[in-house]
C-alpha cells in the first residue's frame, strides 16, 4: 500500500479509537506492523496524529471548557470541573514520567497488545454486569478522591491494548458514576493527559525528530481530526443507547484475529 494512504489509514484507525475502549496505541501498533508502516522517522508521525485528537476533542467541548476556565473565578462547580480533571490527571503524569522505558519496551511486543484487547473485553463485559446504580451524574460533582482513584485507574492503559478511555470509563462505574458522566469524563482526562504524553514524548525524541515527507505527517493529522471530531460527537449517544458491550465484543474478536494472524506467522 502507498505511504500516503498507510499514513491515512493510520490518522483515521487513531482517530476513531482514542476516545472509545478499545486502545488506540494497540490498534496502531498492529495496524503499523501488520502494513510494514515505514513513516517519517523518529515519533514525528505518532505524536502528530495523537494532537489532532487532541484538537478534536477540545473543538467539540471548547464552549464547556472555555466557559468553565472564565467562571473559575466566581462559580465553585467550575473550578470543581477544572480540580476534578487536573487531580484525575497527576497519577498518569507522575507514573508515566517514571516508568517511560518500561513503557515502551512494552509497546514493542504486538502480541503483548493482541492479548490485552481480548483481556480488556473480557473484563468490560464482567463490569457491565457487575455495575451499580450511578450516584454520581456530573463531572463538577466527582469528590476529589474519586477524581484521584479513576486517574489511577487510568494509569492501567499504560499496558498497550488495555485503552485509556476504556480503564477510565470502567473504573468510574464501578465506583458509582453514570455512563455518560464517565464518558464525558474520559474525554476530558484525555485532554491533559494525551497533550502531556505528546509533550513528553517531544522532550525524550527530540533529537529524532524530523519533518520530512510533510504530506504523509499532514495526512495523518487530518484524518485524526476529523475522525475524532466524528467519535466525540457521536459516542455519547451510542453509549448511552447500547452501553459498552458493543465495544467489548469487538475487542474480543479484534484480538483474537489479530493473535491469530501474529502466531501464524
Amino acid at each position: 500500500m502507498d505511504l500516503f494512504l498507510q499514513a491515512l489509514l493510520l490518522g483515521l484507525v487513531e482517530g476513531l479509537t482514542e476516545f472509545l475502549p478499545v486502545s488506540s496505541t494497540g490498534h496502531l501498533i498492529l495496524l503499523g506492523d501488520l502494513l510494514g508502516f515505514q513513516g517519517p522517522p523518529g515519533k514525528t508521525f505518532e505524536i502528530v496524529i495523537q494532537m489532532g485528537a487532541i484538537l478534536a476533542v477540545c473543538v467539540v467541548y471548547w464552549r464547556r471548557l472555555t466557559g468553565a476556565v472564565l467562571a473559575a473565578g466566581t462559580d465553585p462547580r467550575a473550578r470543581a470541573f477544572l480540580r476534578n480533571i487536573l487531580v484525575g490527571f497527576l497519577p498518569a503524569m507522575v507514573i508515566g514520567a517514571v516508568a517511560y522505558k518500561w513503557i515502551r519496551a512494552l509497546l514493542d511486543s504486538p502480541v503483548v497488545v493482541a492479548m490485552a484487547l481480548v483481556a480488556g473485553g473480557i473484563v468490560i463485559l464482567a463490569i457491565e454486569r457487575l455495575v451499580r446504580k450511578p450516584a454520581v451524574f456530573a463531572v463538577e460533582d466527582f469528590p476529589l478522591s474519586l477524581s484521584l482513584r479513576i486517574g489511577l485507574f487510568q494509569c492501567l492503559a499504560m499496558v498497550p491494548g488495555v485503552s485509556r478511555s476504556g480503564a477510565t470509563i470502567m473504573g468510574s462505574l464501578l465506583m458509582g458514576v453514570e455512563r455518560r458522566a464517565a464518558a464525558e469524563y474520559s474525554f476530558f482526562l484525555a485532554i491533559p493527559t494525551m497533550a502531556g504524553a505528546t509533550a513528553f514524548s517531544l522532550y525524550k525524541n527530540w533529537a529524532q525528530l524530523s519533518f520530512d515527507n510533510g504530506a504523509v505527517i499532514a495526512a495523518g493529522f487530518a484524518a485524526a481530526f476529523l475522525a475524532a471530531l466524528v467519535v466525540v460527537k457521536a459516542a455519547i449517544a451510542f453509549i448511552g443507547r447500547h452501553g459498552f458491550a458493543p465495544f467489548a465484543w469487538y475487542r474480543i474478536a479484534f484480538g483474537t484475529l489479530m493473535l491469530a494472524l501474529l502466531l501464524g506467522r
